[in-house]
């Protein structure tokens, strides 16, 4: 059977009053100004308010529930997620960076609901990040809501401050959170990393 819990309701501190104008349009606008463009010209006049609608989203993500638990089938089975795909900010640019992450974790008494996954993951990173804190912050969350300790998040990723600017060139980055028994080389860290080379998902070669 499912188990739901509700998550606490709270006032969104970066929602605009209705009707209000958005201080993030005359950023836009100033922004624009100080690039050398016309605010005003043809294709330009409506940027700032599509601007400030996308960081409105972006950073006000409502991952939904995130709690809905299984009854485990077995104890210690390996359930293991790869290939979930979110896009983050990088805090130190303000440029776009992808992510892959693969997830596992060894079941105790619950399972977490296979979408939810992907709602841990985006939720952490519709925000200012670094894949390293990303990484760290999917792990912490998915063993709070398992109730596992044993649990491994590996993501690879492209950042555009790398490939936009600076050196210009396109590369991946891997970074790994291992908790409980995968933080150990050990037949379950093994059994981890064969799965995510076999699978296609983000092994580390390590």
């Amino acid at each position: 059977m499912a188990v739901t819990m509700e998550p606490e309701q709270v006032s969104d501190p970066l929602e605009c009053p209705q009707g209000a104008p958005d201080p993030l349009e005359a950023i836009a606008r100033q922004l624009l100004v100080e690039i050398g463009e016309d605010p005003d010209r043809e294709g330009l006049a409506d940027t700032p308010r599509r601007y400030a609608k996308w960081w409105r989203e972006f950073v006000g993500y409502e991952p939904g529930k995130i709690e809905t638990l299984f009854g485990s089938i077995s104890d210690n089975q390996l359930v293991y997620i790869s290939d979930l795909l979110v896009w983050s900010l990088c805090e130190h640019h303000l440029l776009p960076f992808n992510c892959s992450l693969t997830i596992a974790y060894r079941s105790d008494k619950s399972l977490l609901g296979l979408s939810k996954f992907g709602r841990v993951a985006h939720k952490h990173a519709h925000k200012l990040q670094v894949q390293e804190r990303l990484v760290a912050e999917v792990a912490d969350e998915v063993s709070q809501l398992t109730g596992s300790a044993d649990v491994a998040v590996i993501g690879r990723g492209e950042h555009l401050c790398m490939t936009m600017r600076g050196i210009r060139t396109p590369a991946r980055m891997t970074s790994a959170a291992f908790r409980g028994v995968f933080e150990q080389d050990g037949p379950e860290r093994t059994q981890l990393l064969t799965l995510a080379q076999t699978s296609g998902g983000s092994a580390p070669r390590w």
